[in-house]
């Protein structure tokens, strides 16, 4: 193996590190379990709409506490979630920029594939905006890579080679054709859903 693979290796398997200590998982009470990401150490998690079936679900932290999670904000056009749990110092996510991504960079996806805890699939960045021929009939951006999205991935992380939050991880849009939501509609969306928390308290 060269130097330059095991390099690359030794920085996906930290940054799978990085993100499985931030990762989430929320059941929605129903036959469904997604996944999700602490945001903020305060109890803020990301997730996907469509895992909120219910505006009340469950969402076992990586220490394995296992907490009533609210609902702060649904971003129905993006399928997006805010959540809060009562904890802190949690273990946040750092957020990167999806803006700064390019095609053939190397990302990771991880969730709770059919109820495994932690698992990761990697792939390469095939293109990033709102002219991307697989992106379904919802949201105008999306970041498209060439990996393998399987059910309870769904609101967990995609993160860079640094171990940053670049998407979330959305839906499948072909065999080999993972969609995820940019990071930089996630800034957009928490910035707007928590100014309206703060406004209503």
């Amino acid at each position: 193996m060269s130097d330059l693979i095991q390099q690359l290796n030794s920085a996906l398997a930290r940054a799978a590190e990085t993100a499985d200590a931030s990762l989430v998982q929320v059941s929605n009470g129903w036959r469904g379990q997604g996944s999700g990401i602490v945001v903020h150490p305060e109890g803020l998690i990301l997730t996907n709409g469509h895992v909120m079936r219910r505006d009340e679900v469950k969402a076992t932290l990586p220490d394995g506490r296992i907490l009533p999670a609210r609902l702060l904000a649904r971003y129905e056009d993006h399928d997006l979630a805010l959540l809060r749990v009562d904890a802190s110092d949690l273990p946040a996510l750092p957020l990167g920029s999806s803006k700064a991504l390019r095609a053939g960079e190397w990302v990771l996806a991880l969730g709770y594939p059919w109820g495994v805890p932690g698992a990761a699939t990697a792939g390469v960045v095939i293109g990033v905006g709102d002219g991307l021929p697989e992106r379904p009939n919802f949201g105008s951006e999306w970041l498209a890579v060439d990996l393998h999205l399987r059910p309870g991935d769904s609101g967990g992380p995609m993160v860079n080679a640094a171990g940053e939050l670049v998407g979330v991880n959305t839906v499948m849009a072909g065999p080999d054709v993972g969609l995820a939501i940019p990071v930089d509609v996630v800034k957009r969306f928490m910035k707007q859903a928590l100014q309206a928390e703060s406004k209503a308290a």
